[in-house]
């Protein structure tokens, strides 16, 4: 039988890495896709993949990701994307345009992108995607007011779009970790190690397996430290009055 293939953006970065690696440990065939590619191709060898550089920020470079994955392996059973960024700029720092197009294509674009390229091969296989959010698409993060709102976006977008494509035979879920200790925490490291404990890259993997064993569509998984990952659930808003 053909192997089980997936595809991982942002895959040279700590979050992309540690699902690479499991899921090639699971058997699958794995496309490691990220603007590193001196990154992207050092994860691909550890584990025997496919790498692929790839702006994710940019449409047809997604396509091509999900085109490279589908046309080495004839399929496509699992998208990670994964891809994200920090702005860099604080609640109240004037806005750098450049930076806020950037965050915004990175963040919320290349999810769009993503899963339009990817569904119609998934619906093929039964495939999934997990969507790699935040803890900032759930609680405000008021350090970086622009990646809460990317990261807040993307957590609305997979649970508008999650039961229309259920439909089709395709889960979309979306991971959301707390602070991890990983590169994208730049200057703000110290601080947090200080204060708080902090999520592994390895740690995140493990929840992207359990995500991907056994998330519904559209659920928003949290990830914190010391609990086990599951499913956020979101109050309901009140409804109109007769």
């Amino acid at each position: 039988m053909t192997a089980p293939v997936a595809l991982v953006t942002g895959g040279a970065g700590g979050f992309g890495r540690a699902f690479s690696r499991r899921l090639a440990a699971r058997g699958y065939a794995v496309v490691v896709a990220d603007v590193d590619a001196d990154g992207a191709a050092e994860v691909a060898a550890e584990v025997g993949g496919t790498p692929v550089r790839a702006d994710v920020s940019r449409p047809e470079d997604t396509v091509a990701a999900v085109r490279a994955a589908v046309d080495a392996h004839g399929r496509l059973d699992v998208v990670a994307l994964n891809a994200g960024i920090g702005s860099g700029l604080g609640p109240t720092d004037p806005l750098d345009l450049a930076a806020y197009r950037r965050i915004v294509g990175v963040n919320q674009d290349a999810v769009v992108y993503g899963l339009d390229a990817a569904v119609p091969h998934l619906r093929g296989t039964g495939g999934r995607a997990v969507v790699t959010a935040s803890l900032a698409g759930l609680v405000p993060m008021p350090a970086d007011p622009l990646y809460t709102l990317t990261k807040t976006a993307v957590v609305g977008y997979v649970r508008a779009v999650a039961p229309a494509l259920a439909g089709q035979g395709v889960t979309v879920t979306a991971l959301c970790p707390g602070f991890a200790d990983t590169a994208i925490l730049g200057s703000m490291r110290d601080e947090l190690v200080a204060t708080l404990p902090l999520l592994t890259a390895d740690d995140v993997g493990d929840a992207f397996l359990a995500l991907l064993d056994g998330g519904k569509p559209g659920e928003a998984w949290f990830v914190q430290p010391g609990r086990e990952p599951g499913p956020y659930v979101f109050r309901g808003v009140p409804g109109p009055r007769s």
